[in-house]
């Protein structure tokens, strides 16, 4: 066989199935990388988090990280108990969802069932750019204009505090709220709505007793978005609410976050090593296990509704 009835029998075996399935394959491998380069960089998250909270907790008491009232890192006096820093995320969370929980369902219940098409092609857009606004501006928002509004009817309102901070948090988590709501109740069969119209239910009925129920799966996880939203807000709180760890409950008072102590250290100069500075992975470590804890009981949860609806 000469060198050109080689060639073409080469080109004979270059197929267009060949060359398709060779396509595919490097698509397939190029999404496999994509997805695996999130996984890869979680898990470098959690690697550097693990060992450097390892070897603070080697200078430090577990047991007093958890059980000390006092957080007092950078003193003469050391105090490394993580309660006022807790104290004061739960805090902040909490009137955070007092505020967003009601108003993203209210608003993802009438843009799903009541809103006309033309009327939501504009508000939720208008909602959502609440998402694009920077969190540093909801801060400043919250200091200048939030405070000085709560003080005219809490005189003893601090200019530092807790309750203008999970406001305007509250405010901030409604988007990612209410889109995800919605989005979960449009997903709901529209015959479920027609067989609840037939046996004589009205439209606020059906919303709240058979389109709300069926879409618990969605909502429940727009919950866990907006609280682990909330749990890791930086900016709004370490402007808001103070730098100052204090174990308290009640949200008139300033106090200091996981997240706005973790900003207030990592601007310093401490030396990389010492155990003020392994005190930001504690801390850290600290709050990826609460949102850890709080995506898992969503994920159970919409598992458990799913099943049941």
């Amino acid at each position: 066989m000469n060198d050109k009835q080689l060639q073409l029998s080469k080109q004979k075996q270059i197929t267009p199935k060949l060359i398709r399935d060779v396509r595919e394959r490097a698509i397939e491998f190029l999404l496999f990388l994509a997805a695996f380069s999130c996984v890869a960089t979680t898990v470098e998250i959690l690697f550097i988090l693990i060992s450097e909270s390892v070897a603070f907790f080697e200078k430090v008491s577990i047991v007093k990280f958890l059980t000390d009232t006092q957080w007092t890192p950078l003193f003469s006096d050391a105090h490394y108990g993580i309660l006022p820093l807790a104290s004061g995320t739960f805090v902040t969370t909490m009137v955070a969802l007092l505020v967003a929980i009601p108003l993203g369902t209210i608003s993802a219940i009438y843009l799903s069932e009541f809103a006309d098409n033309r009327l939501r092609e504009w508000i939720k857009p208008c909602l959502e750019l609440l998402a694009g606004i920077p969190t540093v501006v909801y801060g400043y928002f919250a200091l200048v204009f939030v405070t000085p509004l709560l003080q005219k009817f809490f005189p003893e309102l601090s200019g530092s505090n807790m309750l203008s901070a999970g406001l305007v948090m509250g405010i901030m988590i409604i988007p990612y709220i209410s889109s995800v709501s919605e989005d979960a109740m449009r997903a709901v069969p529209v015959q479920l709505r027609e067989g609840s119209y037939a046996m004589g239910a009205t439209r606020l009925e059906t919303a709240l007793r058979v389109v709300f129920p069926a879409a618990i799966s969605g909502i429940s996880a727009a919950y866990i978005l907006g609280i682990s939203r909330a749990v890791g807000e930086t900016m709004v709180v370490a402007i808001a609410a103070g730098l100052q760890p204090n174990l308290t409950l009640n949200p008139m008072e300033p106090a200091a976050t996981i997240t706005a102590y973790i900003v207030q250290v990592s601007l310093g100069d401490l030396p990389h090593g010492s155990i003020g500075y392994q005190t930001i992975f504690a801390a850290g470590l600290t709050l990826v296990l609460i949102t850890l804890v709080l995506n898992i009981a969503g994920h159970f949860l919409s598992k458990r509704y799913r099943e049941i609806y």
